[in-house]
């Protein structure tokens, strides 16, 4: 072994290990690229899908958050999926759900079947948001586990980043608006049928990328596992075989996940509700009605549509900017540090958002907001997405990877995610009608959803930080 010795193998042989980790995890967060395009694509889609099928808010909501359904089962059966078939598997039936979906959602028929494809490209998205974190907390060693495990949400709020330039671009391309036509399909369409490239992207790095060497000591290819190991940690024979055997004993004692392993004396184990709250608290401070909705919600304040795309691109890269900070700080900060500050910035920036859209005036679509007033609602959301970025954006993804006992992480893992996504369908789904009814109102809820947050986290939520998976035991 040459080099210098820094606790964990040489220097130089500890530095390739990294790169060759990062680019595994990062092939693996393609699947979180994909999540985040999708999700956000349909954003300069909203208003041209209402007038093409002539429908309500009430219907308008339910399409657009009709995904969010099919994350649902895709979360609630991934994890299953990937003990039976394996991570690489469900991460390929994953792709092709993407793809098709894509292509499906880009020629409807009526609002009824574009629900439909948007519920299948929900279930490739609940198990691309299930399998990508469960694969990188797997092949990445401890140390760096947090940072690698970040490039999940990194690839997220690229992917949604990508989805607005996208529709920017295209609805140029049409003069300006997503409902001209653009060839023989509206600018829309096209908005959402690009997504087949990147679903093609993901399915090809799935061929490429190693199996995870706990799934594959699960399965007896131990020899395979090993030889995976000796690339991502490194360390030498000796280490390699102890860290085998540290899997085989956390194996020996793990059956298979059911979810009547996750009761207890309050109905489900603490650690169970500590992490459904966490998830659900991700989605109840409302950030994504500011990637589904943004555009709508600017022009319901007398933003032009053209301008409108343009903020929800800038919206986009300060969500790029807050999550490269998380990553930079999760593990040398710590989770609950992160959560703390976001919570705190998130409560101030949306009270300071509602307050500013209460000076909106006109009624329909003559509603104006001032200049100043305006200027400040900006900065509010922008705010809003950084704090979230580069806290709770990043932190769920990784805690939920790592917080629970090895005996039931794939069932409590697969309840969160669940949990998260059907609170995700509810903010969704609400928006349209909660707009309508009073948007000052709606974003003061969110605040108090963040306020709670704080709480609850300075409370519940422990510390993961440096730890080994077979470390946490509850």
């Amino acid at each position: 072994m040459s080099g210098v010795s820094n606790g964990r193998g040489s220097v130089s042989e500890g530095d390739a290990n990294l790169v060759h980790v990062t680019m595994i995890a990062a092939a693996a967060a393609m699947g979180g690229f994909l999540f985040g395009y999708d999700s956000a694509v349909i954003n300069g889609a909203v208003d041209a899908i209402q007038q093409r099928f002539d429908v309500g808010s009430g219907v308008l909501g339910f399409t657009i958050a009709a995904a969010l359904l099919g994350c649902v089962v895709g979360a609630a059966t991934a994890g299953n999926l990937a003990d039976r078939l394996g991570r690489i598997r469900a991460m390929q039936i994953a792709g092709v759900l993407f793809a098709v979906s894509a292509i499906g959602s880009a020629l409807p028929f009526s609002v009824w079947d574009l629900t439909a494809w948007r519920i299948l490209g929900g279930v490739a998205i609940g198990m691309a948001s299930v399998i990508a974190p469960t694969y990188i907390a797997e092949v990445s060693p401890a140390a760096y586990r947090g940072r690698l495990a970040s490039l999940q949400q990194l690839a997220i709020v690229l992917g949604i980043a990508c989805s607005q330039l996208v529709n920017y671009a295209v609805a140029q391309a049409a003069d300006g608006s997503a409902h001209n036509m653009l060839g023989p399909v509206q600018a829309w369409q096209w908005m959402l049928g690009i997504e087949v490239l990147p679903a093609l992207v993901y399915l090809g790095l799935s061929l490429v990328i190693p199996e995870s060497p706990r799934y594959l000591v699960r399965i007896g290819r131990v020899d395979r596992a090993r030889h995976i190991l000796s690339e991502v940690e490194g360390g030498g024979t000796a280490r390699i075989d102890r860290r085998i055997e540290e899997i085989k004993t956390a194996l020996g004692s793990e059956v298979r996940p059911r979810l009547r392993d996750l009761t207890g004396r309050y109905g489900l184990l603490p650690i169970v509700w500590i992490g459904m709250a966490v998830s659900a608290f991700q989605q109840l401070v409302g950030i994504n009605v500011i990637f589904y909705y943004s555009s709508s919600l600017w022009q319901s304040v007398g933003v032009a549509e053209s301008d409108s795309l343009l903020l929800s691109l800038f919206t986009s890269v300060v969500n790029i900017v807050g999550t490269v900070i998380a990553i930079m700080l999760v593990d040398r900060v710590g989770r609950k540090p992160l959560l703390l500050v976001g919570s705190a910035g998130m409560a101030i920036a949306l009270a300071l958002a509602a307050f500013a859209f209460n000076h909106a005036t006109g009624t329909g679509d003559e509603v104006v907001l001032p200049f100043t007033w305006g200027v400040v609602a900006l900065i509010a959301a922008s705010s809003f997405v950084l704090f979230f970025a580069l806290s709770w954006g990043v932190v769920v993804w990784v805690l939920l990877g790592e917080m629970f006992p090895l005996r039931i992480r794939a069932a409590a893992m697969g309840v969160a995610t669940a949990t998260q996504w059907l609170t995700n369908w509810l903010i969704t789904v609400s928006f349209p009608s909660l707009r309508d009814w009073s948007l000052p109102g709606a974003y003061m809820m969110y605040a108090g959803f963040a306020l709670l947050s704080f709480f609850f986290v300075l409370k519940f939520v422990k510390e993961t930080k440096g730890k080994t998976l077979e470390e946490m035991q509850g």
